[in-house]
């Protein structure tokens, strides 16, 4: 499928032969482990094949490729601009692996803070163990980016919009950062998706995402992919097929499915999350929103310049406290209480007791996490209904509107 087609046409059709087998108008399952050979002649052929970087769809064993995941891969490919993509069992695997696969003992990663909890672990707590060496940084600071880069850096990790806070990261200027010292880059971009956000266009080496959230898009599986050149891809495809971090053909085809409605719902949920980002703004018993498509955002510039839409996820602190936060959360009737974000129902979940419940309240205010702190991961349900769905949660909790306005 050709670039110049809109992206709702390649979310669609990019990826995947016209003609499929048993003339299906979906790509099939291809639910084996083995590939076969007719005999000795054609095993030798695939190996000489192999040895040029020449097998095509030629298969041998399912954990160096399936043809339902390479369909998949190429139209991710396709939606972000890459030249290659390779799937995992989840973003996590996707992250580990990339970094597993571009740096060795004695090197150096330079992290964002705000990252994802679990990369953040990963890069500061398990990577030294192998003699990697890391720093962590402040999203938005440049100066400190730059100054925490050394002779034995090779890489800069970030994340854009960030979790929790959604904060959005100028990827020209990292970029630029990266190319004078000669580094490679890598963006985290399941909050923006390739709908909203296309890293690679502006310079950076590889994208992940979790495919488990917005590119699948129905809660239902778990997978990964990171995007970019065919040598990168190459490299982290070895390291792949060593640790067997593979996503399975079931969930391959899940995510196809899902790919074709990418744009769709995505589309649907910038303009709903817009709104609620909106109300919950203007309305008192909220102390602060974050949301990037709001003026109020320290990055609403940035995210103006380098995205085309601003994402589903729009997360709040009420004027409140923990307890009555809880009882919000639980006088809601249409999201669901879970730990994530992207799909076609909504979720929410207060960040502490979600993901930093066995620290104490002093930990969480070192951390910089409110007690009083929700993320909400917009659906696609009507936006009227989840704005009178949360006006009456924030009447519950916290009385009604007129009491908590300024005198």
């Amino acid at each position: 499928m050709a670039n110049r087609a809109h992206t709702f046409t390649r979310a669609v059709h990019a990826g995947e032969i016209r003609r499929k087998p048993h003339h299906a108008v979906t790509t099939p399952i291809a639910q084996s482990s083995t590939f076969t050979f007719a005999d000795t002649a054609d095993l030798v052929g695939f190996m000489e094949a192999q040895q040029r970087n020449e097998t095509g769809d030629r298969l041998e064993y399912g954990r160096y490729g399936n043809p339902t995941v390479a369909a998949a891969e190429r139209k991710l490919a396709d939606l972000d601009g890459g030249e290659a993509a390779l799937l995992f069992s989840s973003g996590m695997a996707a992250v580990t692996v990339t970094l597993l696969s571009l740096l060795a003992a004695g090197d150096h990663v330079v992290i964002t803070d705000d990252c994802y909890r679990r990369t953040r672990q990963f890069v500061t707590e398990f990577l030294p163990r192998l003699g990697i060496e890391a720093t962590q940084v402040p999203v938005g600071d440049y100066d400190a980016l730059e100054g925490a880069i050394r002779p034995t850096t090779r890489l800069l990790f970030s994340e854009s919009p960030t979790n929790p806070y959604l904060r959005v990261v100028d990827v020209p200027r990292l970029v630029e950062i990266a190319r004078q010292h000669g580094l490679c880059t890598a963006i985290d971009s399941t909050f923006a998706t390739p709908i909203n956000q296309r890293p690679l266009e502006m310079g950076v080496d590889l994208v992940i995402h979790s495919a488990t959230k917005y590119l699948a898009g129905h809660n239902d599986l778990l997978a990964g992919v990171v995007i970019g050149s065919t040598e990168l891809i190459g490299r982290v495809r070895e390291t792949q097929a060593m640790v067997g971090a593979i996503c399975d053909a079931h969930a391959a085809y899940l995510l196809l499915r899902g790919l074709k409605t990418l744009a769709l719902r995505v589309t649907r949920q910038n303009e709903t999350a817009l709104q609620v980002a909106r109300f919950l703004a203007a309305d008192p018993r909220v102390e602060r929103v974050y949301y990037p498509g709001l003026p109020s955002h320290p990055q609403h510039a940035i995210a103006q310049a380098q995205m085309s839409g601003f994402g589903g996820v729009v997360s709040l602190e009420l004027a409140g406290d923990l307890a009555e936060t809880g009882r919000f959360i639980d006088a809601l009737q249409i999201p669901y209480i879970g730990p994530s974000f992207g799909g076609v129902e909504s979720l929410i979940e207060q960040v502490v007791l979600a993901s930093y419940y066995s620290l104490s309240p002093a930990e969480w205010a070192e951390i910089g996490i409110s007690p009083t702190l929700v993320r909400l991961g917009v659906g696609v349900e009507e936006a009227g209904d989840l704005i009178a769905d949360l006006n009456q949660a924030l009447t519950c909790a916290l009385g009604g509107r007129d009491q908590r306005e300024a005198p």
